[in-house]
C-alpha cells in the first residue's frame, strides 16, 4: 500500500496521457485498437521519475512510441535513480547482490495462500524439519506470554515526535560520594539538584523516586573507590525505564574536582526525554570548562541552558552566557537533521570487538537473547551499549536496556526476559556465582565470550551474513574509495557505512513488508504475516523470519506501520522504496496479480461479515 506505485500525484504530467480517448477506440476496428497498445515500462517508477518522463519529449502519437524509445527512456529512469543513492551505498549493494543471488521474491497466487495453512497442518513446514529454529520460534513466544501484557511498543521515531517540542533538559543533578559512618567505603549522593521538586504532587514524588536511583548509575562503582589526586574525566550515558516504558536519558561527567591533594570525583549528571548525545556532551563540556574556574559558574548556566528549546533537525539555538575574564558569551547547540545515530560512535564496537564477534552479538539481540557486556571502563560499555543496539535500525529494542548496571543491582541478570545490560569488570566474579539462565556475556576487553550459546553463528541466513561480514571487512576500502567523490558527507563516514550495511540486511530480509500491509474499506491496516514470509525465495531468509516474527522489535515495528496515518519516513524507508524499484518484472508483475486477488478476497470478506 505504501510501496511507491501507490503515490498519488497532484499533478500529474499531461505528456504522459498515451492512451487513445474513448472516442477514436468506438470508431476504430480492432486491428486498429490493437496498434495503439503500448509496451510496458519494465519498471515502475516514483514520483521524481513521473517528473522526468515528462521533461522528456516524448511523441504525442502512441503509435510513434516504439520499443527503442521506451527501452531509451527506462535507461535514463534508471541511470537517474542511480544517482539518487549514494556510491557508498550502490557498493554495499553490490555485496548484497553478489552474496544473496538474483531472486528474491516468489510469484504467489490466491490458491497457493489458501491452501498454506492446510499444507502447514498435514506436513511439515519449512523450519518444523530443524529443531533448533522450532525452539527458537517456541522460547520468542514464551516470552510474549510471560510479559502478559498487551505490549505498548516504543520506538525512537514516535519518541523523538513527542517529546521534541519540550524542554532541553529535566533535571540536573550533581552526585558526589559521601563516607559511610564508621566505614571506609562511600555511598554516592546527590548534593545539587536543579530544579527543586516543590509540589507534591504525583508526577513529583515520580519524579523524586527516579532521582533516588541516579546516583547508583552515576557511581556504579562507588565501592571501589578511594580519594585520588589525578584522574581523567570521563562522559558516559546511562538510560532510565519507567513502569510505563517511558525512557529517559542520563548524560554524566565525572571529572575531578579543582584543589590540592588526594580526593573524589564528582558526577555532573543532565536527565533528558532525549538521545542526543553529541549535544549534551557539547553542554557537559562548558560544564567542567565553567567547574574548572568555579562550581558557582555551572548553575547559573544552566538555569540559562533550561529556559532554551530543544531544537528542531537540522536547527540550531544559541545560549547567552557569561563568564567572568571573557564576557557575554554564546553557545551554539545544534542538532543534525538524522538524529538516529546522534548518540552513536561505531568505532568503539571496531576497537573491542572483531567483525565475526560483532555479527554474533547482532544475531542474539534480534532473537531477543539475553546479552551481558564486560569492560574495565564506563564510556566503553556506554558507548558499545548505545551502539549495538543502534546496529537494529529500523527496529527498536524492547526490552531491558541498562548501558551500565550499578553493582548494587546485579541481580537483574537473573532475569528470564530478555535484556541488554554492561557491567564493569570488578562485578566479573559475582556475576559467574550468580544462576544466570542462558546468556551471551562478551568481555570487551578481549574480544572474546565469557559464556555463549555455540549457535551463534547459524541465527542468520547464511549468505547474507557472508555479506555482512564482507561489507564490514572492507569498511576502510569503501570509505577511502568515496574520499574524493560528490558522495553525501554523512554517508560517507565510519558512523554512515556501518548504518548502510546493516540497513541493506534489514532491506534483504523485510524490505517487501509494505507489499503486505492491506487497507479495509474502513482505512484499518492489516498485515499479512503468512503472505509475506512465503514471498521470499530464500528457503534460509524463510526460515530466519519465521524466528524474527515471533519478537517484539518486529511486532512493534508492524504495529506502527498498521497504525500510522501516513507513510513512514526515513532512511529505512528510503532504501526500501529504492529495493522495491530494483526487483525484476517478473517479481513485480506477479507480486502485484497476488496483491489485487488478496485485496479483492479481503473486501469481499468485510461486506459478507
Amino acid at each position: 500500500m505504501w510501496s511507491p506505485q501507490d503515490r498519488k500525484y497532484n499533478s500529474p504530467p499531461t505528456q504522459l496521457s498515451l492512451k487513445p480517448n474513448s472516442q477514436s477506440l468506438r470508431s476504430g476496428n480492432w486491428s486498429e485498437r490493437k496498434s495503439h497498445r503500448l509496451p510496458r515500462l519494465p519498471k515502475r517508477h516514483s514520483h521524481d521519475d513521473m517528473l522526468l518522463l515528462a521533461q522528456l519529449s516524448l511523441p504525442s502519437s502512441p503509435s510513434s512510441l516504439n520499443e527503442d524509445s521506451l527501452s531509451t527512456t527506462s535507461e535514463l529512469l534508471s541511470s537517474r535513480r542511480a544517482r539518487r543513492i549514494p556510491k557508498l551505498v550502490q557498493r554495499i549493494n553490490s555485496i548484497y547482490n553478489a552474496k544473496r543471488g538474483k531472486k528474491r521474491l516468489k510469484k504467489l497466487s490466491m490458491s497457493s495462500i489458501e491452501t498454506a495453512s492446510l499444507r502447514d497442518e498435514n506436513s511439515e513446514s519449512e523450519s518444523d524439519s530443524d529443531d533448533r529454529f522450532k525452539a527458537h520460534t517456541q522460547r520468542l513466544v514464551h516470552i510474549q506470554s510471560m510479559l502478559k501484557r498487551a505490549p505498548s511498543y516504543r520506538t525512537l521515531e514516535l519518541e523523538l515526535l513527542e517529546w521534541q517540542e519540550r524542554e532541553l533538559f529535566e533535571y540536573f543533578v550533581v552526585v558526589s560520594l559521601k563516607k559511610k559512618p564508621s566505614r571506609n567505603t562511600y555511598l554516592p549522593e546527590v548534593s545539587y539538584q536543579f530544579p527543586k521538586l516543590d509540589r507534591p504532587t504525583k508526577q513529583m514524588r515520580e519524579a523524586e523516586e527516579r532521582l533516588k536511583a541516579i546516583p547508583q548509575f552515576c557511581f556504579p562503582d562507588a565501592k571501589d573507590w578511594l580519594p585520588v589526586s589525578e584522574y581523567s574525566s570521563e562522559t558516559f550515558s546511562f538510560m532510565l525505564t519507567g513502569e510505563d516504558g517511558s525512557r529517559r536519558f542520563g548524560y554524566c561527567r565525572r571529572l575531578l574536582p579543582s584543589g590540592k591533594g588526594p580526593r573524589l570525583p564528582e558526577v555532573y549528571c543532565v536527565i533528558s526525554r532525549l538521545g542526543c548525545f553529541g549535544l549534551f556532551s557539547k553542554v557537559l563540556d562548558e560544564v567542567e570548562r565553567r567547574r574548572g574556574i568555579s562550581a558557582a559558574l555551572v548553575y547559573p548556566f544552566m538555569r540559562s541552558l533550561m529556559e532554551s528549546p530543544f531544537p528542531a533537525p537540522g536547527k540550531t539555538i544559541k545560549v547567552k552566557t557569561f563568564l567572568p575574564g571573557a564576557g557575554n558569551e554564546v553557545l551554539e547547540l545544534r542538532r543534525p537533521m538524522d538524529s538516529r545515530l546522534e548518540h552513536v560512535d561505531f568505532e568503539c564496537l571496531f576497537t573491542c570487538l572483531s567483525v565475526r564477534q560483532l555479527i554474533r552479538i547482532f544475531a542474539s539481540l534480534l532473537l531477543e537473547r539475553r546479552v551481558i557486556f564486560v569492560a574495565d571502563k564506563l564510556s566503553t560499555l556506554s558507548s558499545c551499549s548505545h551502539a549495538v543496539v543502534a546496529l537494529l535500525y529500523p527496529f527498536s529494542w524492547q526490552h531491558t536496556f541498562i548501558p551500565v548496571l550499578p553493582a548494587s543491582m546485579i541481580d537483574i541478570v537473573c532475569c528470564p526476559t530478555p535484556f541488554l545490560v554492561g557491567l564493569l569488570s570488578s562485578s566479573l566474579p559475582k556475576l559467574k556465582e550468580l544462576p544466570v539462565e542462558e546468556a551471551l556475556m562478551v568481555n570487551l576487553g578481549s574480544d572474546r565470550f565469557i559464556r555463549q550459546m555455540d549457535d551463534e553463528d547459524t541465527l542468520l541466513p547464511r549468505k547474507l551474513q557472508a555479506a555482512l561480514e564482507q561489507a564490514l571487512e572492507r569498511k576502510n576500502e569503501l570509505i577511502s574509495q568515496d574520499s574524493d567523490s560528490d558522495s553525501d558527507d554523512e554517508c560517507n563516514t565510519l558512523n554512515g557505512l556501518v548504518s548502510e550495511v546493516f540497513i541493506r540486511f534489514f532491506v534483504e530480509t523485510v524490505g517487501h513488508y509494505s507489499l503486505f500491509l492491506t487497507q479495509s474499506e474502513k482505512g484499518e491496516r492489516a498485515f499479512q504475516r503468512e503472505a509475506f514470509r512465503k514471498s521470499v525465495a530464500s528457503k534460509s531468509i524463510r526460515r530466519f523470519l519465521e524466528v524474527f516474527m515471533e519478537s517484539q522489535m518486529f511486532a512493534g515495528f508492524i504495529q506502527d506501520r498498521e497504525l500510522r496515518k501516513c507513510r513512514a519516513k526515513g532512511l529505512f524507508e528510503q532504501r526500501v522504496e529504492q529495493y522495491l524499484e530494483e526487483l525484476p518484472d517478473t517479481e513485480q508483475s506477479g507480486m502485484n496479480k497476488f496483491l489485487r486477488g488478496l485485496g479483492n478476497k479481503m473486501k469481499f470478506l468485510h461486506k459478507k461479515n
